[in-house]
């Protein structure tokens, strides 16, 4: 996919808001605009105090006019620089907002790029550096306007003098059109650095446990070691080129400064030039000096800008990189918008879901589930079942369409589904995963994510989940945190806690992978007996436990990723090789050993 020019994405950022952006750009231009004023206010003050001119209020005129500026601004600073953070919070969150829709609309079962430390660097320091690249923007543009103005002026009392400044602003641009490559090698080196540390770290946490266990404590410390120091070293060549770039700009400014200055000296001396004119050209040289210096940043920062916009890029996947710096409400005041809870519609009801040929291969390993028919009734309990690898987890997710499918048809009573991810969710079908996934929160939001808090459904929900003895005991109850990814809770507490959230969106078809692995037999049996306790409940699970293929009505068998049987437990056991070589295999104690 072709990469768009940085001026584009930054041209969109600042169409989103176009009014904050010219606002902040105005208030900062009055507030240069203000010291032009100062500059002439202060060629008044020396003219009068050397008696080559005569204010109608003096020097006392000329300091109460300087102290009114002086409050002035402040007052435009102050307001100005509320403007500026607004504008620079508006423009990255609107990145971040389009980066988190994308990962959102991925195929739910594929995974990030990378890991998500290094994700969350993107979401952080490059929509940063696209953040500040907006706010330079606008002021670069300020500052070259009033280095115009400033030079005109100048022009007018000395055009020697005055063309000797553009010397400094000609060599700034030659060594920030040189630097440009080399910046943007070193930023990029510096982010992947960055980013592998903070993905580092997150996998670390992660995997606390499985490193112990392992006694590779100091195998991963020195490894973490080897990125920091890569992550340093990396950092401090992008820091010292981007300093030494910035330190270069602002001394040749500066030496054209001084040159200028002597050369100003030797004016006043031979009467060409007034006390009060040299006060001015001082003044106004600033801003050609500030403007030399500063376009040599702002090309160094642009360059960096490029580079971040491609890292954020990478996460869009087969999106389009427009749709980065799409625009979209961000709703930053007032009340959120309410969720709508799913509405219920009588063709929601499920009757008959029939699937033929569903076909999904894994690209790297080719593996999956290729031409699998199958066909839910309702009020029937479904098992998936096979060796490892088989497909069955391919094949529940390609059916809600968390994995895109290749082939194949699935019909809801009879009606095709086009589009699957939108159409498996509540209160069609809900679906609890292999390793289900808690956040940060309490057990009640983990429960509900997002839905209104109707207790009875609740209740009924948490009781359907074998769950309720639990609440009892835990401190807070249902608003006891459950720490991060549930770590407070027990691993059959975790399954539960997924079972009470897919019952309480009251669906139509449950999709249910493994979700008894990690319980006890008798726990199990009081799980699947409240779930059957309605009479039109539909399942569709993968399991291997023996006490789920006893009440199941159909049982599917799968081979290297294709049907193999399909009947009941009685029928396979009689005619079916693999479903006695699974059957009679000791699975009672391992949740894995069939997935």
């Amino acid at each position: 996919m072709n990469k768009l020019p940085t001026w584009r994405y930054l041209l969109q950022m600042v169409r989103y808001k176009l009014w904050l952006y010219l606002l902040h750009g105005t208030l900062w231009g009055t507030f240069n605009l203000s010291a032009l004023v100062a500059g002439l206010l202060a060629r008044a003050f020396f003219d009068t105090l050397t008696g080559q001119a005569q204010l109608p209020g003096g020097t006392m005129g000329v300091i109460i006019l300087l102290v009114v500026l002086a409050v002035c601004r402040v007052i435009l600073m102050l307001t100005a620089g509320s403007a500026e953070i607004m504008m620079r919070f508006t423009m990255s969150n609107l990145l971040r907002r389009n980066l988190l829709r994308r990962v959102l609309d991925r195929p739910g079962a594929y995974a990030l790029p990378y890991s998500i430390g290094d994700a969350i660097s993107r979401f952080r320091d490059d929509a940063y550096q696209a953040e500040d690249n907006v706010d330079w923007s606008d002021e670069i543009v300020g500052q070259g306007l009033f280095a115009v103005v400033a030079f005109i002026v100048l022009l007018s009392i000395n055009a020697r003098m005055a063309l000797i400044t553009i010397v400094p602003l000609i060599v700034v641009a030659i060594i920030a059109r040189r630097a440009s490559t080399a910046l943007g090698r070193y930023r990029a080196a510096s982010s992947q650095a960055t980013s592998e540390v903070t993905g580092a770290i997150g996998d670390i946490l992660a995997a606390v446990q499985t490193v112990q266990a392992s006694g590779a404590e100091g195998r991963t410390v020195a490894h973490f070691q080897r990125l920091n120091e890569q992550r340093r070293t990396t950092m401090l060549t992008d820091r010292l080129a981007t300093q030494a770039l910035s330190a270069l700009t602002n001394n040749t400014a500066s030496l054209g400064t001084g040159l200028i200055m002597l050369l100003a000296a030797s004016s006043i001396r031979g009467g060409s030039m007034t006390v009060g004119d040299f006060a001015l050209f001082i003044s106004y040289l600033s801003f050609i000096a500030d403007f030399t210096s500063g376009i040599g940043q702002f090309l160094a920062v642009y360059k960096q800008t490029g580079v971040a916009f491609e890292r954020m890029g990478a996460l869009l996947g087969d999106a389009p990189l427009s749709t980065l710096v799409e625009h979209t409400p961000m709703h930053l005041k007032g009340s959120l918008p309410a969720v709508p809870a799913p509405m219920r519609h009588e063709s929601d009801r499920l009757n008959h879901v029939e699937v033929r040929g569903l076909t999904y291969l894994h690209p790297h390993s080719g593996r999956g589930v290729a031409g699998v028919d199958l066909s839910l009734s309702r009020g029937t309990l479904t098992v998936v079942t096979g060796r490892v690898g088989s497909g069955k987890t391919t094949l529940l997710q390609t059916l809600l369409g968390l994995l895109p499918m290749e082939k194949g048809e699935i019909r809801w009573n009879g009606q095709v589904v086009e589009n699957a991810a939108a159409f498996f969710v509540p209160p069609r079908a809900a679906y609890t995963s292999q390793v289900p996934r808690l956040f940060s929160e309490t057990l009640k939001q983990n429960i509900l994510l997002g839905l209104p808090d109707d207790h009875a459904a609740l209740k009924t929900a948490i009781r359907g989940a074998v769950l309720e003895h639990d609440v009892e005991t835990l401190e807070e109850g249902l608003e006891t945190s459950v720490g991060t990814r549930g770590v407070k809770l027990s691993g059959g507490q975790v399954q539960r806690t997924a079972a009470a959230r897919m019952l309480v969106r009251d669906a139509e078809l449950l999709v249910i992978d493994d979700l008894s692995s990690a319980l006890d037999v008798e726990t199990e049996r009081a799980l699947w007996q409240r779930i059957f306790e309605h009479k039109d409940a539909t399942c569709l699970v993968v399991t291997h436990r023996r006490i789920a293929m006893q009440r199941a009505d159909r049982i599917i068998v799968l081979k290297d990723g294709k049907v193999d049987a399909t009947g009941t437990l009685a029928e396979l056991l009689a005619t079916n090789a693999e479903m006695r070589n699974l059957w009679q295999g000791d699975y009672e104690d391992s949740a894995d050993e069939l997935m």
